[in-house]
Protein backbone atom coordinates (compact mmCIF):
# COMPACT_ATOMS: atom_id res chain seq x y z
CA UNK A 1 0.00 0.00 0.00
CA UNK A 2 1.13 3.55 -0.75
CA UNK A 3 0.91 5.59 2.45
CA UNK A 4 -0.33 9.10 1.70
CA UNK A 5 -0.41 12.47 3.43
CA UNK A 6 -2.47 15.39 2.16
CA UNK A 7 -1.72 19.02 2.97
CA UNK A 8 -4.45 21.59 2.36
CA UNK A 9 -7.05 18.83 2.51
CA UNK A 10 -10.13 20.98 3.15
CA UNK A 11 -10.32 22.66 -0.27
CA UNK A 12 -11.89 21.47 -3.52
CA UNK A 13 -8.77 19.64 -4.70
CA UNK A 14 -8.20 18.12 -1.26
CA UNK A 15 -11.75 16.81 -1.10
CA UNK A 16 -11.64 15.46 -4.64
CA UNK A 17 -8.29 13.79 -3.93
CA UNK A 18 -9.71 12.06 -0.84
CA UNK A 19 -12.72 10.90 -2.88
CA UNK A 20 -10.47 9.29 -5.49
CA UNK A 21 -7.95 7.79 -3.06
CA UNK A 22 -10.63 6.14 -0.91
CA UNK A 23 -11.43 3.93 -3.91
CA UNK A 24 -7.79 3.34 -4.89
CA UNK A 25 -6.89 -0.29 -4.09
CA UNK A 26 -3.22 0.51 -3.42
CA UNK A 27 -3.65 3.74 -1.44
CA UNK A 28 -3.94 4.40 2.29
CA UNK A 29 -4.58 7.96 3.52
CA UNK A 30 -2.48 8.33 6.67
CA UNK A 31 -3.38 11.94 7.35
CA UNK A 32 -5.41 14.80 5.88
CA UNK A 33 -4.01 18.06 7.21
CA UNK A 34 -6.09 21.18 7.77
CA UNK A 35 -5.24 23.59 10.56
CA UNK A 36 -8.67 25.27 10.57
CA UNK A 37 -10.59 21.97 10.55
CA UNK A 38 -8.39 19.88 12.86
CA UNK A 39 -10.48 17.31 14.72
CA UNK A 40 -13.49 17.60 12.41
CA UNK A 41 -14.71 14.72 10.31
CA UNK A 42 -13.63 14.99 6.69
CA UNK A 43 -17.22 14.20 5.71
CA UNK A 44 -18.45 17.25 7.65
CA UNK A 45 -16.55 19.46 5.19
CA UNK A 46 -16.65 17.28 2.08
CA UNK A 47 -20.24 16.17 2.54
CA UNK A 48 -20.26 13.94 -0.53
CA UNK A 49 -18.06 11.56 1.49
CA UNK A 50 -20.71 10.86 4.14
CA UNK A 51 -20.71 7.12 4.78
CA UNK A 52 -17.43 6.61 2.88
CA UNK A 53 -14.89 7.42 5.58
CA UNK A 54 -14.44 8.14 9.30
CA UNK A 55 -11.23 10.06 8.59
CA UNK A 56 -10.72 13.28 10.55
CA UNK A 57 -8.67 16.32 9.65
CA UNK A 58 -5.53 16.80 11.69
CA UNK A 59 -3.10 19.61 12.38
CA UNK A 60 -0.28 17.07 12.57
CA UNK A 61 2.09 16.27 9.71
CA UNK A 62 3.79 12.91 10.39
CA UNK A 63 5.99 12.90 7.29
CA UNK A 64 7.96 9.89 8.54
CA UNK A 65 4.85 7.70 8.27
CA UNK A 66 4.07 8.30 4.59
CA UNK A 67 5.50 7.50 1.17
CA UNK A 68 4.11 10.51 -0.67
CA UNK A 69 2.76 13.96 0.19
CA UNK A 70 0.22 15.83 -1.89
CA UNK A 71 0.43 19.64 -1.70
CA UNK A 72 -3.11 20.99 -2.24
CA UNK A 73 -2.11 24.54 -1.37
CA UNK A 74 -2.92 27.77 -3.13
CA UNK A 75 -0.35 29.00 -5.60
CA UNK A 76 2.86 30.30 -4.02
CA UNK A 77 2.45 28.42 -0.76
CA UNK A 78 4.31 25.20 -1.63
CA UNK A 79 7.71 26.81 -2.02
CA UNK A 80 7.22 28.79 1.20
CA UNK A 81 6.13 25.65 3.05
CA UNK A 82 9.27 23.75 2.01
CA UNK A 83 11.47 26.54 3.32
CA UNK A 84 9.89 26.13 6.77
CA UNK A 85 9.46 22.35 6.97
CA UNK A 86 11.82 19.42 6.44
CA UNK A 87 10.35 16.50 4.51
CA UNK A 88 12.38 13.26 4.53
CA UNK A 89 14.33 12.69 1.32
CA UNK A 90 12.64 9.34 0.73
CA UNK A 91 9.14 10.85 0.73
CA UNK A 92 7.83 11.76 -2.71
CA UNK A 93 6.04 15.08 -3.28
CA UNK A 94 3.24 15.85 -5.74
CA UNK A 95 2.55 19.58 -5.87
CA UNK A 96 -0.79 20.67 -7.36
CA UNK A 97 0.12 24.37 -7.29
CA UNK A 98 2.15 26.24 -9.91
CA UNK A 99 5.27 26.81 -7.81
CA UNK A 100 7.53 24.29 -9.58
CA UNK A 101 5.98 23.89 -13.03
CA UNK A 102 8.54 26.07 -14.76
CA UNK A 103 12.03 24.59 -15.07
CA UNK A 104 14.55 26.21 -12.77
CA UNK A 105 16.67 25.63 -9.70
CA UNK A 106 14.72 22.56 -8.53
CA UNK A 107 14.31 18.87 -9.39
CA UNK A 108 10.54 18.81 -9.96
CA UNK A 109 9.35 16.96 -13.06
CA UNK A 110 6.50 18.50 -15.03
CA UNK A 111 3.70 15.95 -14.71
CA UNK A 112 1.95 15.85 -18.09
CA UNK A 113 2.00 12.11 -18.91
CA UNK A 114 1.31 12.71 -22.60
CA UNK A 115 4.68 14.48 -22.91
CA UNK A 116 6.81 13.57 -19.87
CA UNK A 117 5.89 9.98 -19.10
CA UNK A 118 9.47 8.68 -19.07
CA UNK A 119 10.68 11.29 -16.59
CA UNK A 120 7.58 10.93 -14.40
CA UNK A 121 8.19 7.21 -13.88
CA UNK A 122 10.17 6.84 -10.67
CA UNK A 123 10.69 10.57 -10.09
CA UNK A 124 10.85 11.93 -6.54
CA UNK A 125 9.25 15.37 -6.90
CA UNK A 126 6.47 16.24 -9.35
CA UNK A 127 4.74 19.47 -10.38
CA UNK A 128 1.20 18.71 -11.51
CA UNK A 129 0.10 20.77 -14.54
CA UNK A 130 -2.56 23.46 -14.35
CA UNK A 131 -6.11 22.71 -15.46
CA UNK A 132 -6.29 25.11 -18.42
CA UNK A 133 -2.70 24.23 -19.33
CA UNK A 134 -3.57 20.53 -19.45
CA UNK A 135 -6.63 21.00 -21.64
CA UNK A 136 -4.96 23.46 -24.04
CA UNK A 137 -1.81 21.38 -24.41
CA UNK A 138 -3.72 18.18 -25.10
CA UNK A 139 -5.50 19.96 -27.95
CA UNK A 140 -2.21 21.03 -29.57
CA UNK A 141 0.47 18.47 -28.66
CA UNK A 142 0.29 16.27 -31.79
CA UNK A 143 0.23 19.27 -34.12
CA UNK A 144 3.19 20.89 -32.35
CA UNK A 145 5.21 17.69 -32.22
CA UNK A 146 4.67 17.09 -35.94
CA UNK A 147 5.33 20.72 -36.81
CA UNK A 148 2.16 21.06 -38.87
CA UNK A 149 0.85 24.39 -37.48
CA UNK A 150 2.37 27.83 -37.76
CA UNK A 151 1.76 31.40 -36.68
CA UNK A 152 -0.29 32.52 -33.73
CA UNK A 153 -2.47 29.95 -31.94
CA UNK A 154 -5.81 31.41 -30.97
CA UNK A 155 -7.35 29.76 -27.91
CA UNK A 156 -10.69 30.16 -26.17
CA UNK A 157 -11.38 28.20 -22.98
CA UNK A 158 -14.30 28.13 -20.58
CA UNK A 159 -14.04 26.68 -17.08
CA UNK A 160 -16.36 25.68 -14.27
CA UNK A 161 -16.60 27.57 -10.99
CA UNK A 162 -14.59 24.99 -9.01
CA UNK A 163 -11.52 26.18 -10.89
CA UNK A 164 -11.57 29.31 -8.73
CA UNK A 165 -11.15 27.35 -5.49
CA UNK A 166 -13.36 26.96 -2.44
CA UNK A 167 -12.75 30.35 -0.84
CA UNK A 168 -15.74 32.59 -1.67
CA UNK A 169 -15.21 35.60 -3.88
CA UNK A 170 -17.14 38.16 -5.89
CA UNK A 171 -16.91 36.09 -9.10
CA UNK A 172 -17.81 32.77 -7.40
CA UNK A 173 -20.97 33.95 -5.66
CA UNK A 174 -23.96 31.96 -6.96
CA UNK A 175 -26.13 34.94 -7.88
CA UNK A 176 -23.26 36.41 -9.94
CA UNK A 177 -21.97 33.22 -11.54
CA UNK A 178 -25.30 31.57 -12.36
CA UNK A 179 -26.71 32.36 -15.83
CA UNK A 180 -23.57 34.39 -16.51
CA UNK A 181 -20.36 34.26 -18.49
CA UNK A 182 -17.35 36.56 -18.31
CA UNK A 183 -13.78 36.92 -19.56
CA UNK A 184 -10.77 37.24 -17.26
CA UNK A 185 -6.95 37.43 -17.51
CA UNK A 186 -7.17 37.94 -21.28
CA UNK A 187 -3.83 37.05 -22.95
CA UNK A 188 -2.13 37.00 -19.50
CA UNK A 189 -3.31 33.80 -17.79
CA UNK A 190 -0.60 32.25 -15.60
CA UNK A 191 -0.87 28.86 -17.32
CA UNK A 192 0.61 30.37 -20.49
CA UNK A 193 4.05 30.04 -18.90
CA UNK A 194 3.91 26.24 -18.77
CA UNK A 195 2.16 26.02 -22.14
CA UNK A 196 4.92 28.04 -23.81
CA UNK A 197 7.54 25.95 -22.01
CA UNK A 198 6.08 22.76 -23.54
CA UNK A 199 5.85 24.36 -26.98
CA UNK A 200 9.57 25.12 -26.91
CA UNK A 201 10.31 21.55 -25.82
CA UNK A 202 8.24 19.97 -28.59
CA UNK A 203 8.88 22.53 -31.31
CA UNK A 204 12.05 24.51 -30.56
CA UNK A 205 12.04 27.89 -32.20
CA UNK A 206 8.29 28.03 -32.73
CA UNK A 207 7.72 31.77 -33.06
CA UNK A 208 3.93 32.01 -32.91
CA UNK A 209 2.09 33.33 -29.88
CA UNK A 210 -0.59 31.57 -27.84
CA UNK A 211 -3.41 34.11 -27.66
CA UNK A 212 -5.61 32.79 -24.88
CA UNK A 213 -8.98 34.16 -23.78
CA UNK A 214 -10.18 32.38 -20.58
CA UNK A 215 -13.85 32.52 -19.63
CA UNK A 216 -15.80 31.75 -16.48
CA UNK A 217 -18.73 29.42 -17.12
CA UNK A 218 -21.97 29.05 -15.18
CA UNK A 219 -21.37 25.37 -14.45
CA UNK A 220 -19.53 23.68 -11.61
CA UNK A 221 -16.84 21.54 -13.22
CA UNK A 222 -15.27 20.99 -16.59
CA UNK A 223 -13.15 22.83 -19.18
CA UNK A 224 -13.91 23.17 -22.88
CA UNK A 225 -11.18 24.53 -25.14
CA UNK A 226 -11.24 25.52 -28.81
CA UNK A 227 -8.03 26.54 -30.57
CA UNK A 228 -7.05 27.24 -34.15
CA UNK A 229 -3.89 27.92 -36.14
CA UNK A 230 -2.65 27.82 -39.73
CA UNK A 231 -2.13 24.32 -41.16
CA UNK A 232 -1.56 23.29 -44.79
CA UNK A 233 -2.01 19.54 -44.42
CA UNK A 234 -5.23 17.80 -45.51
CA UNK A 235 -7.56 16.86 -42.66
CA UNK A 236 -7.04 13.12 -43.12
CA UNK A 237 -3.29 13.46 -42.60
CA UNK A 238 -3.86 15.58 -39.49
CA UNK A 239 -6.27 12.99 -38.11
CA UNK A 240 -3.68 10.25 -38.64
CA UNK A 241 -1.07 12.30 -36.77
CA UNK A 242 -3.43 12.82 -33.82
CA UNK A 243 -4.58 9.20 -33.73
CA UNK A 244 -0.99 7.97 -33.75
CA UNK A 245 0.11 10.42 -31.03
CA UNK A 246 -2.62 9.35 -28.61
CA UNK A 247 -2.85 5.66 -29.50
CA UNK A 248 -1.14 4.59 -26.26
CA UNK A 249 -2.46 7.35 -23.99
CA UNK A 250 -4.28 5.94 -20.97
CA UNK A 251 -6.90 8.68 -20.67
CA UNK A 252 -6.66 10.97 -23.71
CA UNK A 253 -8.93 9.88 -26.54
CA UNK A 254 -8.88 11.21 -30.09
CA UNK A 255 -12.39 11.13 -31.54
CA UNK A 256 -14.01 11.60 -34.94
CA UNK A 257 -16.96 13.64 -33.67
CA UNK A 258 -16.97 17.03 -31.98
CA UNK A 259 -17.10 16.26 -28.23
CA UNK A 260 -19.43 17.34 -25.45
CA UNK A 261 -18.07 18.27 -22.04
CA UNK A 262 -20.39 15.79 -20.32
CA UNK A 263 -18.34 12.99 -21.87
CA UNK A 264 -15.49 13.80 -19.48
CA UNK A 265 -17.03 15.36 -16.36
CA UNK A 266 -16.41 13.18 -13.28
CA UNK A 267 -13.64 11.24 -15.09
CA UNK A 268 -9.90 11.49 -15.71
CA UNK A 269 -10.50 11.45 -19.47
CA UNK A 270 -9.58 14.04 -22.04
CA UNK A 271 -11.36 14.01 -25.41
CA UNK A 272 -9.65 15.63 -28.41
CA UNK A 273 -11.03 16.45 -31.87
CA UNK A 274 -9.79 18.30 -34.97
CA UNK A 275 -11.40 19.86 -38.02
CA UNK A 276 -10.14 21.87 -41.02
CA UNK A 277 -11.60 25.12 -42.36
CA UNK A 278 -9.61 26.17 -45.43
CA UNK A 279 -6.06 26.68 -44.08
CA UNK A 280 -7.12 26.77 -40.40
CA UNK A 281 -6.89 23.75 -38.13
CA UNK A 282 -9.51 23.75 -35.39
CA UNK A 283 -8.44 21.82 -32.28
CA UNK A 284 -10.95 20.99 -29.53
CA UNK A 285 -10.37 19.36 -26.16
CA UNK A 286 -12.33 18.98 -22.94
CA UNK A 287 -11.57 17.69 -19.46
CA UNK A 288 -12.88 17.75 -15.90
CA UNK A 289 -10.87 20.55 -14.28
CA UNK A 290 -10.79 18.81 -10.87
CA UNK A 291 -9.78 15.41 -12.24
CA UNK A 292 -7.69 15.34 -15.43
CA UNK A 293 -7.01 19.02 -14.75
CA UNK A 294 -5.85 18.45 -11.16
CA UNK A 295 -6.45 15.51 -8.81
CA UNK A 296 -7.04 12.73 -11.35
CA UNK A 297 -3.85 13.60 -13.18
CA UNK A 298 -2.01 13.79 -9.85
CA UNK A 299 -3.13 10.25 -8.97
CA UNK A 300 -2.27 9.11 -12.50
CA UNK A 301 1.21 10.52 -11.90
CA UNK A 302 1.43 8.83 -8.50
CA UNK A 303 0.68 5.52 -10.17
CA UNK A 304 3.52 6.09 -12.63
CA UNK A 305 5.90 7.22 -9.88
CA UNK A 306 5.27 4.03 -7.87
CA UNK A 307 5.21 1.60 -10.80
CA UNK A 308 1.48 0.87 -10.69
CA UNK A 309 -1.02 0.48 -13.50
CA UNK A 310 -1.51 4.04 -14.74
CA UNK A 311 -5.30 3.68 -14.52
CA UNK A 312 -5.43 2.33 -10.96
CA UNK A 313 -8.12 4.03 -8.91
CA UNK A 314 -9.20 6.18 -11.86
CA UNK A 315 -11.76 4.08 -13.69
CA UNK A 316 -14.47 6.67 -13.14
CA UNK A 317 -17.85 6.95 -14.82
CA UNK A 318 -18.88 10.10 -16.69
CA UNK A 319 -22.06 11.81 -15.50
CA UNK A 320 -23.42 11.60 -19.11
CA UNK A 321 -26.75 13.26 -18.32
Amino acid sequence: MIRIGILGAAGYTGGELIRVLLEHPEAEIVFANSESNAGNLVSDVHEGLIGDTDLRFTSEMPFDKVDVIYFCFGHGKSEAFLKEHAIPANVKIIDLAQDFRIAGNHDYVYGLPETHRETIVGCQHLANPGCFATCIQLAMLPALKAGIISGDIHVNGITGSTGAGQKPGATTHFSWRNDNISVYKTFTHQHLLEINQTIQELSPGYDGRVLFIPQRGCFTRGIYVTAYAKCDLPLEEVQNIYADYYKDAAFTHFVAKSPDMKQVVNTNKAVVYVEKYEDQLLMISCIDNLLKGAVGQAVQNMNLMFGLDECEGLRLKASAF
